[in-house]
């Protein structure tokens, strides 16, 4: 089940928070909807209860916050929104991506797709899919953990009446199977029929929690709203008339001296009451959305209460709820609460609403959601925002008015001196009211379990690195031969295609690209992280796209110098196609600078959030970073490396093995060139950067 207990979303400038203290229960094998208009908060309270955004209140699924569930995904599962896939990825492919990231069997996308229907569409892309087929998507995501909670947002909207039925059923089964669903809706009919409980939301305050039945009774239906003194008596004077004029009238009697009548009007029930004398308070029309709470101080006006009189002049309020109004201070605000067996006045001690002293209600849950079989709260209370139990202080009530177990404690307790005059709300001290609700903090998404299978996944899901791959080996080839043809050009610049003008050959700004994309698609469509803004930082999901990166840019460089050997040997000969005679340690700098680069763009990308950045960084190391190496390194040298592979031989006792020492030589002169040295500098700086705002996200 889900608990929610004062939710509040933070203040919006001079606006009011979006959401204002709610607290409401999703029972397990039930489907909960939260109505409300477009605006009323809906959305809002969806993402505190996830942690998506920040502000106060707590949130439990079956008893435990999210953040202290190890894996979130298996628990609860999600729809917020569209599907949040790259438009080229088919359906089986995000599926089986979204797996790996989870940590179930491949096998589960099959399964999932047939639950939902979507066997025969499994090789569409995302982007071509209906609006009713991506709802069947996202249900699909939703449900690939087999989680016990299901948390939807606006599932419907859109759709025709027979995909909202087939979704409705798909809800209902969940729930069967003792499930818990919360889900959200415009429509008041909707909910009354897929719903077994329906919270309404109104301007980000909770107004009414009520099971189907009573919804679909007081707010779905025209009635007329009467509030007087003698409620009994006219409901009984309503039902007599319309017995003996044969008329279909229901008269419901609602919280206090209020009467809910069906199938009759104002005009009649108020003749009735002038001709025998009924005083009443007030008399309206209600249909839809409108019921028990919606009445002047919905507007904000104070509830001013008659406490006189009956058209005999004699006094006829009571204390006990059934028929009178209770106490009330000329405070500009009520307390009234349902309570299960009656009415109970704001300012009533613990021991009036039976709570015993040192109640474990959680911090910002309202006297009205004691249980969860109380009705809906009375405006009185929602008007003013003020919750009876959590937010006024107590005040001194006669121990004449006090049950009989109170006025004992109160006469055994030391006496005090009284003070008859009402006490304002700006007079309440810090140490009266609760402590607010705890802060609910936006927490980074959780990292794949296992990130080197969902890397792969993700990128040979689309045909982005074919594409960049293909381009790549086609302008290298043309950029050789024209290399070529010009002459004057070194074999192993040739072979790589990089002349002199450029500042790194195609291979390297292919292998930059993919690397960048790597990181730049998590942004863009954040399969991993639903509405956070951002994407796990964890070294695993690291060192994943660092790996995959790496053998994208070793494939490339291979296939980049083959390709343009091949194509030299056909265009001009045997020739121009030879192997170079310092062809080990060419290869070496090449396959550090390709994969150098590629991380350069996997690292930049993840910095800056962006394809586009990683780019940018990638090409920044030749044209910024080479230039300041070398005007660092220019002018005499006192001491230079000579000898340094016989150095690097005598630093073991025993021979290197496969001849090592010449593969770390090999390095080290790499390391020494301008562009070597430059990127190695910019590769240091960028994880020193990755990591900073790893370590700052963590902390935050």
């Amino acid at each position: 089940m889900i608990q929610a207990f004062g939710l509040t979303s933070n203040p919006r400038k001079e606006l009011p928070p979006a959401v204002d203290d709610v607290s409401f229960e999703a029972r397990a094998g039930c489907v909960t909807t939260l109505l409300g208009a477009p605006g009323a908060g809906k959305t809002t309270v969806l993402r505190l209860m996830l942690e998506l955004q920040q502000g106060r209140g707590t949130t439990y699924f079956r008893g435990r916050p999210l953040h202290r569930i190890t894996h979130p995904s298996h628990e609860v599962g999600v729809l917020l929104g569209d599907v949040p896939g790259h438009p080229a990825r088919t359906v089986r492919g995000q599926l089986r991506m979204l797996c790996a990231a989870a940590g179930v069997p491949v096998r589960r996308a099959d399964e999932v797709l047939e639950v939902v229907g979507l066997v025969s569409l499994r090789d569409e892309r995302l982007g071509t899919l209906s609006r009713g087929m991506d709802r069947r998507l996202g249900l699909a995501c939703a449900l690939l953990t087999d989680p016990h909670t299901l948390v939807l947002d606006a599932l419907t909207d859109g759709l025709s009446v027979r995909e909202r039925h087939w979704l409705h059923g798909m809800l209902r089964a969940h729930a069967n199977q003792g499930g818990t669903v919360l889900c959200t809706t415009t429509d008041p009919k909707e909910a009354a029929r897929i719903a077994d409980r329906i919270i309404t939301l109104e301007q980000g305050r909770l107004v009414a929690d009520q099971e189907a039945a009573d919804f679909s009774r007081t707010r779905l239906r025209p009635r007329v709203a009467v509030r007087s003194p003698h409620a009994t008596r006219l409901a009984a004077l309503l039902t007599k008339e319309a017995r003996t004029a044969q008329r279909s009238v229901e008269v419901v009697p609602e919280a206090g001296n209020r009467l809910s009548v069906y199938g009759s009007t104002c005009a009649d029930i108020g003749e009735t009451a002038f001709r025998h004398g009924i005083l009443v308070h007030q008399l309206a029309d209600e249909v839809g959305d409108m019921g028990p709470g919606a009445d002047s101080t919905r507007q904000g006006e104070p509830t001013v209460r008659d406490e006189g009189c009956t058209t005999d002049g004699t006094e006829a309020c009571t204390t006990d709820g059934s028929t009178g109004l209770g106490e009330f201070r000329e405070t500009g605000m009520t307390g009234e609460v349902d309570g299960a067996a009656g009415q109970k006045t704001a300012g009533a001690t613990p021991e009036d609403t039976d709570l015993p002293q040192g109640s474990a209600t959680p911090p910002g849950l309202s006297a009205s959601h004691g249980s969860a079989g109380q009705g809906p709260r009375t405006a009185t209370a929602e008007s003013t925002g003020v919750t009876s139990a959590t937010r006024l202080a107590e005040p001194d009530v006669p121990t004449s008015r006090l049950p009989t177990a109170t006025r004992a404690s109160a006469a055994s307790a030391p006496a005090r001196p009284q003070d008859t005059r009402p006490r304002p709300f700006d007079a309440l001290t810090s140490d009266s009211l609760p402590p607010l609700p705890p802060p609910i903090l936006v927490r980074p998404a959780p990292s794949p379990l296992r990130p080197l299978r969902y890397e792969l996944r993700r990128a040979g899901g689309v045909g982005t690195g074919f594409l960049t791959g293909a381009a790549v080996l086609v302008s290298s080839a043309l950029v050789a031969v024209l290399l070529a043809r010009v002459g004057h050009t070194p074999q192993h610049r040739l072979l790589a295609a990089w002349p002199q003008e450029l500042p790194l050959p195609p291979a390297a700004l292919g292998a930059g690209l993919l690397g960048a994309i790597a990181f730049g698609d998590e942004f863009r469509h954040p399969a991993l992280a639903v509405d956070r803004g951002t994407v796990p930082r964890r070294l695993g999901l690291l060192l994943a796209k660092l790996l995959v990166a790496a053998a994208t840019g070793l494939m490339l460089a291979f296939l980049t110098v083959g390709c343009d050997a091949e194509v030299l040997y056909l265009v001009y000969g045997r020739e121009l196609a030879r192997v170079p005679a310092d062809w080990l340690a060419l290869t070496t700098s090449w396959i550090g600078l390709v994969i150098g680069c590629a991380w350069a763009g996997v690292l930049a990308a993840g910095i800056f959030r962006s394809t586009t950045a990683g780019l940018a960084a990638v090409v920044a190391v030749p044209v910024l970073v080479v230039p300041l190496v070398q005007k660092v390194l220019e002018g005499s040298s006192v001491r230079s490396a000579a000898g340094f592979s016989l150095r690097l031989r005598e630093l073991l006792l025993v021979e290197w093995p496969f001849g090592g020492e010449r593969y770390l030589a090999a390095g080290a002169r790499m390391i020494a060139q301008p562009v070597g040295g430059a990127l190695t500098l910019s590769l240091a700086g960028l994880l020193c950067a990755y990591l900073l705002t790893t370590l700052r996200s963590r902390v935050r």
